[in-house]
């Protein structure tokens, strides 16, 4: 139990006395040295009372300036803080803003990929016929085919329609020949 007051005993001192530069004591040491300067009997004793005033006066003087020192760095460094957490923040929105480019790059070589495989799918199918020039000698080609078949069928049905006739020719005479030989 007896740790435990020590600690806060300890923790309370350090909260009184600020960073632990011993201020307060210093204070009370000057009030107490000037109390004595005051009731000094003798020139030498209030010379060295009033020496060492003096230099209490310039520890606290220093510390003040010390903590003075400390507090504009302090003020500095917090202004300097908000500087790098700007320029964080700043770098932190390009690097989003380059992110979301980036993906629409992506997006768009996705595109351009998948166009160039849907190209070279029907390029290869292209491929596996023939060309313009070649299709249109063998479109020619067939037309003059079909012209001679043309003609062919033609001839044909003459014939045909010839025969027709022939065969109607003979077949009347036949009749004629029936109905002769019946009479």
């Amino acid at each position: 139990m007896g740790a435990v007051t020590d600690d806060e005993v300890i923790r309370k001192r350090l909260l009184i006395d600020g960073d632990g530069a011993g201020d307060d004591r210093r204070i009370n040491l000057l009030v107490k040295s000037f109390i004595k300067w005051c009731n000094s009997g003798s020139q030498e004793e209030g010379y060295s009372q009033y020496q060492r005033m003096l230099s209490t006066l310039s520890q606290c003087e220093f510390s003040m300036g010390k903590t003075l020192l400390v507090y504009d760095m302090n003020l500095r460094e917090m202004e300097n803080y908000e500087k790098i957490y700007k320029d964080i923040e700043n770098s932190i929105t390009a690097a989003h803003e380059k992110i979301s480019e980036c993906k629409k790059q992506i997006l768009q070589a996705k595109r351009i990929r998948k166009n160039r495989q849907e190209y070279d799918a029907l390029a290869k199918v292209i491929q596996h016929h023939p060309d313009r020039h070649e299709t249109l000698k063998q479109l020619e080609a067939l037309g003059k085919e079909l012209q001679h078949l043309s003609h062919i069928k033609e001839n044909v049905e003459d014939k045909l329609e010839l025969r027709r006739k022939q065969f109607h020719v003979l077949l009347s005479t036949i009749h004629e020949l029936q109905q002769t030989l019946e009479s």
